[in-house]
């Protein structure tokens, strides 16, 4: 129905303090108790008729009533052009740029003598409240896609133990086409989150502009209604294939009615329709619900006569972005520090950075095959992963120039502080840094043994160090290992540090001669 006109008085309110006071059309609804789209209304006519401010003193309520609301001269209903078709209107609502004002000047345009403005914004609104919610929402084509994870779980069975596993059920659904896609995967873990992510775009064979999942604690780290904190992985995957990330505001249904709608019809569809088949893996699982899910994009709506399909190819994939060309490559951000030997550690192995960065904090981007190490934005390192534990990978360009020792950080400074418990620990520190490719490389076992004396004596770390220059475990695992079994209290072999080990002769070992 047409909005009811305000009294003059409170025209002449919305008058006054737009041109004395200078107003916006917000604070001055707010004033006058009136939508600000009103006070926009009103001032426009107030242009058109050609008025000014103040008005003139001779000018009454009811000539301004008649300037500002001219009569129309109405027809008979049946002279009257009858209205558009109404279904076209919604799916042109639906692209980019159209406004229902556009359509109903292109409406006037071919119907000179058809509704007004007011009427048929009614006529429209009053057809379109009863659709259901998703559909009465007027999402932009190819610029939405919401996801979420369901709530009841599908199930598989391990073939061999016979035991019966839930797994999730992750759903999208693009705004405008309501074109769906589901898939179930293991978890709702990061990695599981993120490939659902690409796969979906995958299966749209296009990117939209906007994500909008739900406060899933796998994509957003904090909810929050003005600036959730998004997981940086999540924020990786949506600059790759050049994403928004907007989050459903917490509380707020509507935000989401769309994906909750689909997951409703998801879970009629896959968990009512799949009920009486057993499934024992989830490629199982995916391939009946990509059969399930294309026939539920195949059905046309019960109201539009149209299908989820069909309105995806008109609306969403033409206004949809290409996809690049690489595949997006899943990657754990992490926090790590880099320490004196220019390394950072990251999942047992160590990585080297340019030596200014001693001390500083950086972001480290850890992928299947590369491990990539950010500081302030700007990427400073990359190498190929290691999978071997406690091995370094260094590259030339990062160690410190041959002719400058950078700061204080030098092999004698490591050996003076060893010196200090004894020269047995200054023996071995000696051996570890030789042992090394770079003798940087064994400043971090250096200084662990030298910690180990705030747990054991100094003088049992001697020992200790005695011991393992005895056994040539030069490491900081030795030194621990032999002061955490008391090894250091036990008296040393008569041997050199230097010599080879003694042979051991008994009656059980075979020897070499054994296998001739």
């Amino acid at each position: 129905m047409p909005a009811k006109r305000l009294s003059m008085r409170k025209l002449r309110e919305v008058l006054r303090l737009r041109f004395e006071h200078a107003l916006s059309d917000r604070a001055i609804g707010r004033c006058c108790s009136v939508s600000h789209r009103t006070v926009a209304d009103y001032l426009m006519r107030f242009h058109q008729a050609g008025l000014s401010w103040p008005l003139p003193e001779d000018l009454d309520e009811a000539s301004l009533q008649q300037r500002l609301f001219p009569e129309r001269l109405f027809r008979e209903s049946s002279e009257r052009s009858p209205l558009p078709d109404m279904k076209y209107l919604h799916a042109e609502l639906r692209r980019k740029g159209v406004t229902l004002q556009m359509l109903w000047e292109e409406y006037r345009e071919r119907e000179p003598n058809g509704y007004g403005r007011s009427q048929f914004y009614a006529h429209y609104r009053r057809w379109a409240s009863k659709l259901n919610p998703t559909m009465r929402q007027e999402h932009k084509a190819g610029e939405k896609v919401f996801v979420d994870w369901a709530g009841k779980k599908p199930e598989i069975v391990d073939p061999k133990t016979g035991e019966v596993r839930e797994v999730e059920l992750f759903v999208a659904c693009l705004g405008a086409s309501s074109y769906a896609y589901a898939e179930a995967a293991l978890s709702q873990t990061l990695p599981d989150w993120i490939g659902a992510h690409i796969r979906m775009l995958e299966f749209f064979g296009a990117a939209p502009a906007i994500v909008v999942p739900d406060n899933t604690k796998t994509g957003v780290t904090r909810a929050c209604r003005y600036e959730p904190d998004l997981n940086p992985t999540y924020l990786d995957y949506a600059d790759h294939y050049g994403l928004a990330i907007v989050p459903a505001r917490p509380g707020k249904a509507r935000d989401k009615a769309k994906v909750e709608t689909s997951v409703g019809i998801v879970d009629r569809l896959i968990l009512g329709g799949l009920r009486d088949q057993i499934f024992f893996s989830l490629g199982e699982l995916n391939e009946a619900i990509a059969g399930v899910l294309d026939k539920l994009n195949q059905r046309k709506f019960q109201k539009l006569d149209v299908s989820r399909r069909e309105l995806f190819e008109q609306l969403d994939r033409p206004a949809m972005r290409p996809l690049p060309a690489k595949r997006y490559e899943y990657g754990q951000w992490k926090k790590a520090k880099v320490n004196i030997d220019y390394h950072v550690e990251v999942a047992s192995s160590y990585y080297s950075v340019p030596y200014n960065l001693i001390h500083k904090s950086v972001d480290v981007r850890l992928s299947a095959s590369t491990v990539e190490i950010w500081y302030q934005g700007r990427r400073v390192a990359s190498h190929a992963r290691l999978y071997t534990k406690g091995r370094h990978q260094t590259q030339e360009a990062h160690r410190p120039p041959s002719h400058q020792q950078y700061l204080e950080w030098t092999p004698e400074r490591i050996l003076a502080w060893g010196r200090k418990t004894g020269p047995s620990t200054e023996a071995l520190m000696g051996k570890v840094m030789a042992s090394r490719r770079h003798p940087e490389l064994g400043f971090r076992s250096c200084l662990g043994i030298l910690r180990l004396a705030q747990r054991y004596d100094p003088q049992r770390l001697e020992n200790a160090c005695r011991r393992a220059l005895g056994i040539q475990g030069y490491s900081y695992w030795s030194v621990r290992s032999i002061l955490e079994r008391g090894l250091d209290r036990e008296p040393l072999s008569e041997h050199k540090p230097d010599e080879q080990p003694l042979p051991i002769f008994h009656g059980n070992i075979r020897g070499k001669d054994y296998y001739h």
